[in-house]
């Protein structure tokens, strides 16, 4: 699956899908405008093949700025590139979810997606409002809708050739197994919170019997506390094989077979994100078995919100 000094080229066949996607991804989450058109850019020279994005991001017009630019500049093609977006919560009704990719597609300047991903597998009250809250601040659901029916949406894109691939995010196993069982084109993506303290066994070896490609985001926790990259297993494996510990905690994502995201504005920090290579079987062992910390540091798999996105207005 890979080769075997680096992972910068390893890429996962999509089973239900066209092509493959880049197991070392960028995420967009970066809510500048300028620091995120700079980030993408340098992400793009770096050799980032792979870009994650989302509508509730409220910047894919300036990813598809820095996409263009990059196109004209020579440094990518569009067909050397996995590109991936998100339908919002508010968006789940049937008659809502091509309209909501047409504009996504119009902001990034793109003729069609690699992969299309429903955001989270709860439907807000449908209309312009991102959040819609109740008078206790609560999300205003809308039980008008299932996740099957707007599957059903996602699949009539891949039809339409609006998008090669379709998948789910912020999801546990028991919904994904629903969706699988039913569905007439299968998720070729399924991306959640996934980093060593919550390492997702289970789901990775669901999405492994059936060739989808579980998709890691936050890979080194988001930052946040308890920070993975202090962690003392993480740093002594790191020592040894003379790499840092996101570099550690980053390459054992892919070494155990999922893809990942990593996001930062800082361009030497892009690089060495992207710098990443295996890690010998015996590291891979300890992690596995050697850290007892379990955290999940993004609630959105209770209630599709998400805790990394600042809510606007």
């Amino acid at each position: 699956m890979h080769p075997s000094n680096s992972f910068q080229d390893t890429k996962i066949p999509l089973v239900h899908g066209t092509g493959a996607i880049p197991a070392v991804g960028f995420g967009t989450l970066i809510r500048d405008p300028v620091a995120a058109k700079e980030a993408v850019k340098v992400a793009l020279e770096a050799g980032f093949r792979h870009l994650d994005c989302a509508e509730l991001y409220s910047n894919e017009d300036v990813v598809g700025h820095a996409m263009r630019e990059a196109f004209e500049a020579g440094t990518v093609q569009r067909k050397d590139l996995f590109v991936t977006t998100k339908l919002w919560n508010n968006n789940h009704r049937p008659e809502r979810v091509s309209p909501a990719l047409e504009a996504s597609l119009g902001r990034l300047q793109l003729d069609y997606l690699d992969c299309y991903l429903i955001h989270t597998p709860f439907a807000f009250q449908p209309g312009d409002e991102q959040y819609p809250n109740d008078e206790h601040g609560q999300p205003i659901y809308d039980s008008g809708v299932t996740l099957m029916e707007t599957w059903r949406a996602m699949e009539r894109l891949v039809d339409e050739g609006k998008c090669r691939s379709i998948g789910l995010s912020d999801i546990r196993l028991e919904k994904v197994k629903e969706i699988v069982a039913a569905a007439r084109i299968k998720p070729a993506v399924v991306q959640v919170e996934c980093h060593p303290y919550l390492p997702e066994w289970e789901l990775l070896e669901f999405c492994q019997q059936h060739g989808i490609v579980l998709l890691a985001f936050a890979p080194l926790g988001h930052g946040m506390e308890p920070k993975i990259t202090d962690d003392p297993l993480i740093n002594a494996i790191a020592r040894r094989v003379d790499k840092t510990p996101a570099q550690v905690a980053l390459a054992w994502a892919v070494q155990r077979g999922s893809a990942l995201l990593t996001t930062s504005t800082n361009p030497d920090r892009i690089r060495q994100n992207f710098d990443i290579s295996p890690l010998p079987d015996d590291a891979m062992q300890e992690i596995r078995n050697g850290i007892a910390t379990s955290v999940r540091f993004n609630a959105v798999v209770e209630t599709g919100v998400p805790g990394f996105v600042p809510q606007v207005g």
